[in-house]
């Protein structure tokens, strides 16, 4: 795997501000896996699975957990680092891996049965995520899935000021970003209601917007 660097003002801060957030506490996520992608991928077969954003590597290490070879990739090296560590706790390092990258311009040879970008949402500053997504489409094998799931409205009432103008996507937006030739089909491009928890134990619901396609040849 080559992590490829990029000197844009635009990466430079989006790296700075997620070094900066990670650096708020041990540990800014669950380290749960994503309810979408236990769904898909407990009807999956078994193979190589790639996630987009994977932040502290919670769906990496799960994936393992079931047997899947995970690799991560993310724009923190913060990140990465907790994710290999929380891989060790977990017993699965033999089936990951971490990479800290620019997933505008990583690339790999490599082709997975399953990718995958949760959540990949970076505000105030902002990636160039239907650039991502597009290029997300290369990793796929034949045969192979694609699952995006991303918030579709705020996920709790509470956002900085600087959070609330943010425009979340829809799955329609997300389907286009893709650009899809006639080898893929379309399995699900729906908006899905979840419950979740707040930091403080209360659940309250979310809407994830859930885009998964098939490279079918």
């Amino acid at each position: 795997m080559h992590a490829h660097e990029t000197t844009t003002d635009g990466v430079g801060s989006a790296r700075d501000w997620w070094e900066q957030r990670y650096a708020e506490r041990d540990g800014i996520w669950s380290g749960r896996v994503n309810a979408v992608l236990a769904d898909v991928a407990g009807a999956l077969p078994m193979g190589r699975a790639l996630d987009l954003g994977c932040g502290e590597g919670g769906d990496v290490v799960w994936l393992a957990e079931q047997g899947w070879d995970g690799l991560g990739v993310d724009l923190s090296v913060t990140a990465i680092e907790r994710g290999s560590r929380a891989s060790v706790s977990a017993g699965v390092e033999e089936r990951t891996a971490f990479v800290a990258a620019d997933l505008a311009t990583w690339e790999t040879a490599a082709r997975f049965g399953l990718v995958t970008a949760s959540f990949l949402q970076s505000w105030p500053v902002e990636i160039p995520r239907a650039e991502i997504l597009r290029r997300a489409t290369g990793f796929v094998a034949v045969g192979g899935h694609l699952l995006v799931t991303a918030h579709a409205a705020p996920p709790h009432d509470d956002l900085p000021v600087e959070m609330r103008e943010y425009r979340f996507p829809t799955p329609d937006e997300d389907l286009t970003a893709l650009q899809l030739d006639g080898s893929w089909d379309v399995v699900a491009a729906e908006l899905r209601p979840r419950t979740a928890t707040t930091p403080d134990g209360d659940p309250h619901e979310v809407l994830d917007s859930v885009v998964l396609v098939r490279r079918a040849r």
